[in-house]
């Protein structure tokens, strides 16, 4: 994804939970090396998910959220919430990281920086609010959400940059807010803008700034909501996978019923709304896939698929997914590309994304910092072969459960 390089017959070493080399032809390795055969794969880098929210029921831990699990299995490997409402998720990303869950990277924001929570009245009060983020929590990033005047959002993201803290913003259907945000630097954006069409000089501006733009098109601002089309159109409801990670009563809560209205195909605007990010991608500029956390892990290929519907080359879309979505987040140094060095999440898919982009969900195993995981189930293929424990949503509703009795 660092490139355009395609190796039609590669080999990838990997050593404890590093990519020690990658090769368009055969690795020679000692007889102690495990060798899987993975001819036939298309074989990518994990997914990264810059607008991810897995919320389990907070102030209820519990010992594995299906939320995590499902986006794993889904091959997202990597995530960013930008706004959990709750401090719950650092004691889950502390689980994740020592194993006791499973599920994808962890980080997030915590609570956003709200005007109703801190009226920030210079720049030592600014300092002290993020001080809460960068040493307390140790969240990495905050996301800045309309917190106040311009005054205000700059002194905030004055203390971000002394604290070696990365904000990111709310795109609140507001461009002129939007554009403002760009100049005063601000390195992200959530959510799309809501105007279309989008001309060159916000295009090449905003590509200018490197400010990593995530759509959420599955929320779409300025048009029926993404998601609405794929329950229209797809069969959501008798998703094998789908049914095994995710609870029952959730899958049915999404799927029946459904009180949000229905649109003709031509009334969604996620097509002409996806084509800034072609547009911006092309001009060099940023963009990262966001899935919202509308619906857990088949969500993010939604999100994948709308983005593309603009006419990005697939293979610029992968590259969004991949290391455009970890440069977003600051973790391209580590992640988002199979390069010698890098943490090894991978993910092997049965059908190739270069063909059709809907081939992202063909998820038949995932990789996550040296693990090896059957991506149906998540039981753990390598370097330990272990069934995946703790989906308590399975005894909770037993027959909903592919091959049971309904």
């Amino acid at each position: 994804m660092n490139g355009d390089d395609i190796y039609e017959n590669g080999s990838i070493l990997i050593n404890n939970n590093r990519i020690a080399k990658v090769s368009s032809g055969e690795i020679t390795v000692d007889d102690d090396v495990k060798i899987m055969d993975m001819e036939g794969k298309t074989i990518m880098p994990g997914f990264v998910d810059t607008h991810a929210h897995m919320w389990p029921r907070w102030g209820l831990h519990k010992y594995q959220p299906f939320s995590y699990a499902a986006n794993l299995a889904y091959g997202v490997t990597t995530t960013r919430d930008p706004q959990t409402s709750s401090t719950d998720v650092l004691t889950y990303s502390d689980m994740v990281d020592s194993g006791k869950i499973l599920g994808p990277r962890i980080y997030s924001t915590g609570p956003g920086v709200l005007y109703s929570r801190y009226n920030i009245k210079n720049l030592d009060d600014a300092r002290n609010v993020i001080k809460q983020y960068s040493k307390y929590y140790n969240t990495k990033t905050i996301k800045m959400y309309v917190a106040g005047n311009r005054q205000q959002r700059q002194w905030i993201l004055m203390a971000s940059k002394e604290q070696k803290i990365m904000p990111t913003t709310e795109g609140s259907l507001n461009l002129r807010l939007n554009i403002a945000e760009t100049i005063d630097g601000y390195p992200g954006q959530e959510h799309n803008h809501p105007i279309y069409p989008a001309f060159k000089d916000l295009i090449e501006f905003t590509a200018f700034s490197k400010k990593a733009y995530t759509p959420t098109l599955l929320v779409t601002y300025g048009g029926p909501w993404a998601e609405n089309f794929y329950y229209s159109t797809e069969n959501v409801n008798g998703d094998e996978k789908l049914n095994f990670f995710t609870p029952k009563n959730e899958l049915e809560s999404l799927t029946r019923r459904r009180n949000v209205g229905w649109f003709m195909e031509e009334e969604y605007t996620f097509p002409e709304l996806s084509e800034f990010v072609k547009d911006l991608v092309e001009a060099g500029g940023i963009a990262g896939v966001g899935s919202h956390g509308q619906l857990q892990g088949l969500g993010y290929h939604w999100e994948l698929w709308s983005m593309a519907a603009g006419g990005i080359s697939n293979h610029d879309m992968l590259k969004v997914s991949t290391i455009q979505g970890a440069y977003a987040i600051g973790l391209d140094k580590q992640l988002g590309s199979l390069e010698e060095g890098k943490l090894a999440d991978i993910v092997i898919l049965g059908k190739d994304p270069l063909i059709d982009i809907r081939n992202t969900n063909s998820v038949e195993m995932v990789m996550k910092n040296g693990k090896l995981y059957d991506a149906d189930n998540l039981d753990e293929i390598y370097p330990t072969k272990q069934k995946a424990k703790n989906f308590d949503w399975h005894e909770e509703y037993p027959n909903s459960l592919p091959g049971t009795k309904k």
